[in-house]
Order: C-alpha cells, then structure tokens, then sequence
C-alpha cells in the first residue's frame, strides 16, 4: 500500500479529524458539572460573545459547534444558549477571510478582497443580530420536535 495516494491521506485525515471531534466532545461532556460556569453557560448572550471569541481562536466553527453539542447532550447547555453559541461561531467563522485577506494583501485587505470579507461579516452579522431576540421562541419551537 503506498501511503504517497492522495486518497489514501484525505480518508486517513478525515478518519483522524472524526475520532478527535469524538473525543473532544466527550471531554465536553465531562464539564457538565463544573458549576463555576453556570452563570456563563446559562446565558445567551455570553455564549454569543464566547462563541465567536473561541471560533476567531480555533479558526472552526466546527469544533464550536462540537463543544456545543457535547455540553447540550450532557446536559449543561441549555438549548437557548446553544443557539446563541452556534449563530455566534456562525460570526465568528467570518474571521477566516479576514486573516485570508490579510495574508493575500500583504496588509490590511483591499479592493475585491476587503469587499467580500465586509460582506460575508456583514451579512451573518446581521443574520445573527437578528435572530437574537428571538433565541427564545426558536428554542421552544426546536424542543417541541
């Protein structure tokens, strides 16, 4: 087997990349009983905020999202501020362009770059700013199911 296949390596990531989001999110499993993080993990707008600061940091909204999940299944999490943390990695995942347009311009972005980077901000922003005030009513519907 040569292990130089480019197929061979993108299953063999994506294998791996499985097993880690698996394992981090019963790790987040095991923080359900911290309840020095009650007053934070209780409240949505915070978990808005430290959704989007922790998905500029890891640059993936996927393992946010993960940790979410992982908090909600043991319990930790109640589902409106799961919401809340998911429309903020939802922001938060906007500054990938931003360090992308960074890197391309040799500087701050301009041109074609800084107009699609506003853009995508701009836009789940908005989205996200929108759909706040109605975390509420959006967790009620979603339990029902």
């Amino acid at each position: 087997m040569e292990f130089n296949n480019p197929v061979f390596q993108t299953l063999l990531g994506l294998v791996i990349f499985y097993i880690g989001l698996k394992m981090f999110s019963g790790g987040m499993k095991s923080m359900s009983h911290l309840e020095q993080l009650e007053w934070f993990l209780g409240n949505p707008y915070w978990m808005f905020l430290g959704a989007i600061v922790c998905t500029l940091l890891w640059q993936s909204s996927s393992l946010t999202t993960t940790a979410v999940i992982g908090l909600v299944a043991s319990g930790a999490l109640p589902l409106p501020s799961a919401i809340a943390a998911i429309l903020g990695a939802n922001v938060g995942t906007t500054g990938t362009i931003w360090i992308a347009g960074i890197l391309v311009s040799d500087g701050w972005p301009t041109g074609v770059t800084k107009q699609v980077a506003l853009v995508h901000t701009g836009v789940n922003a908005i989205m996200a700013i929108g759909l706040l005030p109605l975390i509420q009513p959006i967790a009620r519907f979603i339990s029902k199911f």
